[in-house]
């Protein structure tokens, strides 16, 4: 019987601490073609991460088939400086007929997890989950179908063919989602899975950086 474990897999990394007080500080140079620093987790089958052209834009192209594979980056960021993440991300058609409240249904065409990381304490340990959703609304919030140290907040949800661009103040997310006050973050990663589905997908993401404002 195969157990996945994806939210407390990338929880329990072991972390690595960047310098701090940047008010840009760069965590995906994807329009660069820059991989450096990120690391993949497979889950069962691996998810292709891969650098595209796509039109006029070098991105991140994801693209899974019966996969569940992660990208995950290891630092610290100083949320008291810079508090706010910044990202674009597309994806390609959507799932049909998944409760993705249920492990059965935890498919996300697009997500990416930002975490605390409680160390030997990992009940401490945190994470939210910014995912793309195919059949939850946007704006809504449930706890990850097999931890719930991790939250999932739904900023887009359907099919789109279209760039979109989010800006999210982790403070105030850390503080609305689990009543703490969050001065840093451990971690991120993206992931695009489609194993529990049996299907295919696709998705594109932009560069990703933190920002004072």
């Amino acid at each position: 019987m195969r157990v996945r474990a994806h939210a407390l897999a990338i929880l329990s990394l072991i972390l690595l601490p960047l310098p701090l007080g940047a008010e840009t500080l760069w965590v995906g140079r994807f329009s660069a073609g820059d991989l450096q620093g990120w690391e993949a987790k497979v889950f069962n089958r691996p998810t292709d991460y891969r650098i595209v052209e796509l039109g006029d834009r070098r991105v991140l192209q994801a693209t899974c088939e019966n996969a569940a594979s992660a990208l995950y980056r290891r630092l610290r960021v100083d949320l008291v400086r810079t508090p706010m993440l910044r990202w674009s991300w597309r994806v390609e058609g959507a799932y049909r007929g998944l409760d993705e409240t249920r492990k059965q249904g935890d498919d996300y065409l697009a997500r990416l997890y930002v975490v605390i990381d409680g160390g030997a304490l990992l009940w401490r340990t945190r994470a939210l989950n910014y995912v793309w959703a195919s059949g939850r609304p946007v704006g809504s919030a449930w706890p990850n179908a097999y931890t719930g140290q991790a939250m999932m907040l739904a900023l887009r949800s359907g099919p789109d063919a279209q760039w979109r661009e989010e800006l999210r103040d982790l403070r105030r997310d850390f503080r609305e989602q689990f009543g703490i006050e969050a001065r840093q973050i451990d971690g991120v990663a993206l992931m695009t899975d489609c194993d529990d589905s049996a299907g295919r997908g696709r998705a594109w993401y932009g560069d990703i950086r933190f920002t004072s404002e």
